[in-house]
């Protein structure tokens, strides 16, 4: 494309301009010339941008910032550059996320909370606007290189089947390259990953030292090493979204191992020591003062030895699982300082996409299903002291107690999900660009929104704000670039009015007051909130720095006032209406939003692999039967027939030397099976497993029965099932048990593949799961399945 500079970027795709020439009528004349094909690039000078979001790392956390976490390459990068230390986000990851990528905040790109948990409603729908193009599609229209590796969390449930749309994925929406996950957690150990669309096998086993973080490290070097040999005077855009810190907390153990012992002390102690190194390093103001801790937070001394070494343990392999994702975004730094290009690389690291996560409970969890499974009441003590030695490793699925999601949030009073409060919404963030800036080693205090990152990297890159992206008008960003203060210790914040809301807790942020409203709390996502019009204001001086002095009963005109800007923020934005529900939105029947499956039954074929949970029937609280056509070789059939979910909860239908079986793995505290009597001989044959649910609430149990042909071979009980959700991001198979397993007894992944063919697998529930006509004769099965849907 021949680039003309006068012609301006605010409408993307940059318009063609040729300008005519002479025409000859032989191709060999010598007169004959075509204008110069000019590749598309940003305007001279453009820097490469390296945006660095970690997940669920509280303010204080990191060492960079006071806090107890060794993480030296955001400490290398903050001495060559800044630190920010009112850097805001959202209090919670996936709007985070999409306020970051989109600039808008993020009800009004309906966002108002998980893409687990949307709704219909107006700001909660998880469906990102076409007047609201990503950063990633600008910055490529206008000459980038661009590469997502790690979370995305953007996408709507009823969208991330093998068969999307698409349009949604970081592909889709301005990502050329994508290396990752879609959901909002991964095993670290056993992630379901992509490669642009399609589903990629890990490349080695956690045995042969597999992490997800060292992997995701080595993919964005190869291709930053890839994209500077062939195009080296191209800038690029790579987004590096890690797991870490977010549950689950998996790391090689040697990583944990270097902090035994440092948090013995417990999170009230902690919290001092932070403190202390804060006002050393002038992270927080001279007159700061240490929060007390929230209503209902659990007492240190209340916890007996056994069970202090297991809560000691968690902050450990937290500790060691931050560092350990540190170290190799430490290695990314070196690839693109060895290809000579770092200088001149706007680096953003954003360390955590809300405060610490109290979201595991008082105690934490060894598995963090049981938590989202509203289960808590399982998850015992002697449970926990059990499971010490295996915390961390793959065998575990770890969050930490709420306790230390509050400590490192110090000095702050709340956490994730607390909108109201800076422990919420805080994090520390290091820029770093040599060339970009002259400051080094300086702190910034201005208030800064993650709204502010878009504006920022445009002005950065030269760039106009977009006014149409692919022939659609687009909105007005609504945040400033924290340019100016770069080089200007002194300069007058320019983002004086913020809006903030999950969950009901909300807060206003204007010319430095802040009112506060706490709604529910964290830790306990099961319970009901009280009503909103029981809310009850706090409000808080621009001297204030960690929220230590409601000023409400002193001030109340001053907090009617704030009250109703926060009212009209939220009307501007599609806050409203709020929805304080947690674990009921996992019900997407509650929710009201979108189901990729609906019906009573589903067909599926052999070889399907990779499917969402949001891809499958919901077979939940409630009676279902599995049919499948299996072809039998002479010699025998073994495998898994189809499994769904893992070794923290799930399901399996499996052959062992011919003989059918079911398990039901309850949240990984029990395995129920059933079996048949004898193999299944050589031939195509139905195996038929119909569970009639007890009924009476959630995760009842209920009654198995294995059919072969019609014949009954076998019967039993499963006491408990799981009733909210069976995994995050491990998926459905047929044929085989991909990632963590649901039960043994049929061996790892790759040992488990099934031996015979499977033609289909029906599913059905309600009134038609026990319906005998769903045995076809030989001859004509699939033509009048399919014909029955």
């Amino acid at each position: 494309m021949a680039q003309d500079p006068s012609v301006g970027r605010e409408m993307l795709p940059i318009p063609d301009r040729v300008k005519p020439g002479l025409t000859v009528f032989d191709a060999k004349d010598p007169a004959n010339s075509f204008p110069p094909i000019e590749p598309l690039r940003p305007p001279k000078g453009a820097p490469n941008v390296l945006l660095v979001l970690l997940d669920d790392v509280g303010f204080a956390a990191g060492s960079a910032f006071g806090g107890p976490v060794n993480m030296p390459t955001a400490e290398r990068l903050a001495d060559q550059g800044l630190k920010f230390n009112r850097f805001h986000t959202v209090a919670l990851c996936a709007p985070t996320r999409a306020s970051l990528l989109t600039g808008h905040n993020h009800h009004s790109v309906n966002f108002g909370c998980v893409a687990e948990m949307a709704t219909s409603a107006p700001g909660y729908t998880s469906i990102i606007p076409n007047t609201t193009a990503k950063m990633p599609e600008v910055l490529r229209l206008n000459g980038y290189s661009t590469a997502q590796f790690g979370k995305c969390h953007e996408v709507p449930m009823w969208e991330t089947s093998p068969v999307g749309p698409m349009d949604r994925w970081p592909t889709g929406s301005g990502f050329e390259y994508f290396y990752g996950f879609l959901g909002g957690e991964s095993d670290q150990f056993y992630p379901e990953l992509l490669e642009g669309t399609k589903r990629v096998e890990l490349p080695k086993t956690p045995e042969e030292g597999y992490h997800l973080s060292e992997d995701l490290a080595d993919k964005a070097i190869d291709w930053i090493q890839q994209q500077k040999s062939l195009t080296p005077d191209k800038p690029f855009f790579v987004y590096f979204a890690p797991g870490a810190g977010h549950v689950p907390l998996q790391v090689p153990l040697e990583w944990a191992d270097k902090y035994k012992g440092k948090f013995d002390g417990g999170w009230d102690a902690l919290r001092d020591e932070i403190f202390e190194r804060q006002q050393a390093m002038g992270i927080v103001l001279e007159s700061c003062e240490l929060t007390d801790p929230p209503p209902g937070l659990s007492q240190w001394d209340d916890y007996d030895d056994e069970m202090k070494a297991v809560l000691s343990r968690q902050m450990e392999v937290f500790a060691g699982y931050l560092e350990h994702c540190d170290h190799h975004i430490g290695r990314m730094i070196d690839a693109v300082d060895d290809l000579g290009v770092l200088d001149n690389t706007l680096v953003i690291y954003i360390i955590g996409d809300n405060g610490g996560a109290a979201d595991s409970g008082l105690e934490g969890s060894s598995n963090l299903f049981i938590t989202y499974n509203a289960a808590l009441d399982l998850e015992t003590p002697e449970l926990m002291k059990e499971r010490l030695p295996i915390l961390g490793t793959p065998q575990s699925y770890v969050g930490y107690a709420a306790g230390w999601a509050w400590a490192t949030s110090t000095p702050y009073q709340w956490t994730k999900q607390v909108a109201s409060h800076w422990g919420g919404t805080r994090n520390g963030t290091v820029v770093h660009w040599p060339n970009g800036f002259d400051s080094r080693g300086e702190t910034r205090s201005q208030f800064v929104h993650v709204t502010d990152v878009y504006p920022t990297i445009l002005e950065a890159a030269g760039l106009s704000e977009p006014v149409m992206v692919n022939g659609v008008s687009q909105r007005p960003l609504p945040g400033t670039s924290f340019g100016y203060s770069f080089d200007d210790a002194k300069a007058h914040e320019r983002h004086n009015l913020q809006y903030f809301e999950i969950f009901g807790n909300r807060g206003v942020y204007h010319d430095g007051w802040i009112a506060s409203c706490i709604h529910r709390v964290p830790w306990d996502s099961a319970a009901t909130a009280h009503p909103f019009d029981e809310d009850v204001w706090e409000l808080y001086a621009p001297d204030d720095w960690s929220q230590a002095h409601d000023l409400a009963g002193e001030k109340p005109d001053k907090v009617k006032e704030m009250a109703r800007l926060w009212l009209i923020e939220a009307a501007k934005n599609s806050v409203l209406p709020m929805d304080d529900r947690v674990v009921q939105r996992f019900n997407a029947e509650i929710a009201g939003r979108p189901e990729l499956v609906t019906g009573d039954s589903q067909i599926l074929y052999g070889g399907m692999s990779g499917l969402t949970e949001s891809s499958l029937l919901n077979i939940k609280n409630k009676s279902f039967a599995v049919t499948a056509e299996l072809a039998i070789p002479a010699d025998g059939a073994s495998g898994v027939v189809i499994s769904q979910g893992g070794e923290h909860a799930g399901w399996a239908i499996y052959l062992l030397e011919g003989v059918p079986y079911y398990t039901h793995n309850f949240l990984g505290l029990n395995e129920y099976t059933v079996s048949g009597k004898q193999p299944i001989p050589e031939g195509t044959h139905q195996l038929r497993v119909e569970f009639d649910y007890d009924g009476g609430g959630v995760s009842k149990g209920g009654t198995v029965t294995l059919f072969v042909d019609g014949d009954q071979v076998g019967q039993g009980r499963v006491e408990q099932t799981v009733g909210i959700m069976f995994a995050s991001d491990e998926t459905t198979d047929i044929g085989r048990d991909t990632a963590t397993v649901v039960t043994d007894a049929y061996g790892p992944s790759g040992q488990n593949d099934f031996t015979g063919d499977i033609s289909w697998i029906r599913l059905d529930v309600g009134d038609d799961a026990h319906d005998p006509d769903h045995y076809i004769d030989e001859g004509d099965r699939l033509t009048t399945i399919l014909g029955r849907q």
